[in-house]
């Protein structure tokens, strides 16, 4: 019997993951999403995408604790195996993550810590983990932002982070080649989300901003962001490797 093919979502609980998370199940292809706290709403979203006819399964991580990787792989291949009858999955979405808007001259050193370690320091020693359970042929799809390419004042910390995860994501690309893995970039404009104090959703000033300097006129959508993730776990995008997909409506261009 040939088995459904397994994505691993990091923060898949709300947000931008959670969208990530029902499109890919749309796809056809079953689901692992981690959630930091909010084990109600995983499952919640574990309960829709099993509406769609693909298994589910939600476990706790905190993406900033390097410590925790091999508990959490442990516990990971337990609950696949028995949830999905595999210890191995095919895709790799590192997409957990918080925000800060802070002027770099006032930026702390506990903040600038707090960006590091789940952005880049989590995203680095998470998918090295990661690999023994990753299969040939699989990918790694490492969420960005737009903020990389066009700079917004408070906003230095998490995207020097960010930046850092777009190389990385180029060294993945050359250094797992020999196991036929594609790594990749996607960098989302601003989103209606709770991310960051949910800044985009509430803040008029910043939002009027983003809307005149946006080629299509609007703030983003969750959901204008998880097909374009969706889409580099299918047969079409396999000729896609070590590049960057901004998907912000045309910002700043």
């Amino acid at each position: 019997m040939t088995r459904n093919k397994i994505a691993l979502v990091t923060g898949g609980s709300r947000g931008l993951g959670k969208d990530m998370a029902i499109n890919i199940a749309k796809k056809g292809i079953d689901v692992v999403l981690t959630y930091h706290s909010n084990k109600n709403m995983a499952e919640e979203v574990v309960a829709s995408i099993q509406r769609l006819g693909q298994k589910a399964l939600a476990v706790q991580l905190d993406t900033s604790k390097v410590k925790t990787f091999d508990a959490f792989f442990n516990q990971y291949k337990k609950g696949l195996e028995e949830t999905m009858g595999s210890s191995k999955f095919d895709f790799l979405i590192n997409n957990a993550g918080t925000g800060i808007y802070e002027p770099f001259v006032s930026t702390t050193e506990k903040q600038f810590d707090e960006m590091f370690n789940i952005h880049i320091k989590g995203v680095y020693f998470f998918t090295q983990k990661a690999l023994p359970y990753l299969k040939d042929g699989g990918r790694i799809i490492n969420i960005s932002s737009g903020l990389v390419r066009y700079a917004f004042p408070t906003c230095s910390a998490y995207a020097s982070m960010k930046g850092a995860v777009e190389v990385f994501t180029r060294y993945l690309a050359k250094e797992l080649a020999s196991r036929k893995i594609t790594a990749n970039v996607v960098a989302p404009g601003a989103v209606e989300t709770d991310f960051g104090g949910g800044e985009n959703k509430n803040n008029e000033t910043k939002r009027g901003f983003i809307v005149k300097g946006t080629a299509l006129g609007r703030i983003g959508r969750p959901d204008d962001i998880g097909g374009v993730v969706a889409f580099l776990c299918t047969d079409d995008a396999k000729w896609i490797n070590a590049q960057k997909i901004e998907v912000t409506g045309g910002t700043m261009i």
